[in-house]
């Protein structure tokens, strides 16, 4: 899996989070017999997860195409931006897709959505200079965002209640065979065809499930609720917006590492604070007990996760002289031990466990991203970061499928909606800030220069180990602090968790 995975189409355990948003008991038609794929719900089911399938495939191909895509268009130091943008505009893309579904159903925002994915694609696609490629990872970024929410009003109004965690489940096996081949024939493509082709295919292949699901949704899952349209709720669009204008500008603050980028800098701070404080529980970056350490882990995990993985198809190519097939490949352990974390997890027997389970995930993570920079000693074999990347993902898998278990755990009926979406803030905004973070550090270390020697530093003139070192080393930090924040995640008064009182404007 690539850094990708988080913000492109979200992994299991951030999907899952999704759900108690958008649920609601009532069905557009009588409830039908059979399974997932039985006569009533097989078009609409092979529609949907192929259409998860190929967005997780999308996914998991991009960090591999990434690095050879960044030097060939001379924008190794906007590196971090080919990821964190698509992180800042998917954030008010999946707030303005449940304000949309609600207000008239999940097939227009479902059916924009597929359309800015793929016009998004098609631009990063068909670049001639960095600048243009970010700009169309951003426009991905709206699209998977509207996407991946729709898909999950669709499932709570077209699938009848028992049906609903077997097609959660099916979404979820659509990322494993992604994440093993992904990698492998991204690699391979580009290699032989080309990094752009990498992502010109997705759109044409996303035509024929979405073609075959639209009747099926169109049939089940349109219209609003009850036949009448709900409001807008205007303060939390803002409050995305500020979000994603906000991160936006950090990320171009972080990049410039100039006095003058203060200016952003400070103008996104100005935006980003007050809309963070209006959407995530109180006392969140206090590390409160109870659901504001829930969100805040969730942030911790992601971002500190996102922000190493980003990073290791670069490091493996540029410092080490791999091909994009291998260096895409070596994480593609990853996605097997993720989906063995998440089944862990989820078994009735690890209940009492779960928040040791967690704390030993965090260990892991924490474990993966400081063990990955060792491969820049060249007596290290490279095979060890695949070893190292499967026991992060392992502990990932333990944290985030908890992440969402704890979140309903913890959440009245009527927070259940504000604090999933205040989950997936999190996720984004840590993956974007993050992101910006460590992308400023590596560029300042020269880490704009790694691109300059074909084959990762076989004469010297790439290697800049420092600006790799500066990117994994913190992020381990940040990972070993989110095994604290998950001894804090029992509320501290049962009978009235800390989450139910959210701050206020």
């Amino acid at each position: 899996m690539t850094g990708s995975r988080a913000g492109d189409a979200p992994y299991p355990g951030a999907m899952s989070a999704l759900e108690p948003r958008i649920s609601d008991p009532a069905a557009a038609v009588p409830p039908p017999q059979g399974g997932i794929l039985g006569t009533a719900y097989r078009a609409l089911s092979v529609g949907i997860i192929s259409v998860v399938f190929l967005i997780a495939f999308e996914a998991t191909a991009v960090g591999t195409a990434m690095p050879v895509a960044a030097r060939e268009l001379d924008g190794i130091g906007l590196y971090a931006f080919g990821f964190s943008a698509y992180f800042t505009t998917s954030l008010f893309g999946m707030v303005l897709s449940g304000q949309w579904a609600d207000r008239q159903g999940p097939l227009r925002p479902l059916t924009v959505g597929i359309g800015a994915f793929a016009a998004g694609l098609v631009c990063s696609g068909t670049a001639g200079v960095m600048g243009v490629f970010v700009i169309g990872r951003a426009v991905q970024g709206l699209g998977g965002g509207l996407v991946i929410v729709a898909l999950y009003v669709v499932v709570s109004r077209a699938y009848e209640e028992r049906l609903r965690p077997v097609i959660m489940a099916a979404f979820a096996a659509s990322w494993v065979v992604p994440s093993i081949v992904g990698p492998l024939a991204a690699g391979t493509v580009t290699e032989h065809l080309g990094w752009r082709w990498v992502f010109l295919g997705i759109p044409v292949l996303v035509v024929v499930p979405l073609c075959v699901a639209l009747p099926a949704i169109r049939r089940t899952a349109s219209g609003p609720v009850g036949g009448q349209a709900a409001a807008f709720d205007g303060r939390r669009i803002r409050l995305a917006l500020g979000i994603s204008a906000g991160a936006g500008l950090l990320q171009y603050a972080a990049q410039d590492l100039r006095w003058l980028s203060l200016i952003p800098g400070l103008a996104g701070a100005a935006l980003l604070v007050p809309a963070v404080r209006g959407l995530l529980p109180r006392g969140t970056y206090l590390a409160r007990r109870g659901m504001p350490s829930v969100v805040l882990l969730r942030g911790v995990a992601a971002g500190s996760f996102i922000g190493a993985e980003s990073f290791v198809p670069l490091m493996l190519v540029t410092q080490r002289g791999m091909s994009p097939t291998l260096a895409g490949f070596s994480l593609a352990l990853g996605g097997v031990t993720w989906a063995l974390g998440s089944w862990v997890q989820s078994k009735g027997r690890a209940a009492p466990y779960r928040e040791r389970l967690m704390v030993a995930g965090m260990v892991m993570v924490a474990f993966a991203i400081a063990a990955a920079p060792a491969v820049l000693v060249d007596r290290v074999p490279v095979w060890t970061v695949a070893l190292a990347w499967a026991v992060g993902c392992l502990g990932m898998g333990l944290v985030i499928g908890s992440t969402s278990v704890l979140l309903l755990k913890l959440s009245p009926p009527r927070e259940a909606g504000a604090n999933s979406a205040a989950l997936q803030i999190s996720d984004a905004l840590a993956n974007v800030v993050l992101l910006a973070a460590v992308g400023a550090a590596f560029a300042a270390l020269g880490g704009g220069a790694v691109g300059a020697g074909h084959a990762g530093g076989a004469d010297g003139a790439a290697s800049h180990p420092a600006a790799f070192l500066v990117v994994f080393l913190p992020m381990a930090v940040v990972a070993l602090a989110g095994a604290w924040v998950a001894t804090r995640l029992d509320p501290a008064d049962a009978a009235a968790p800390e989450g139910d009182v959210r701050k206020t404007p």
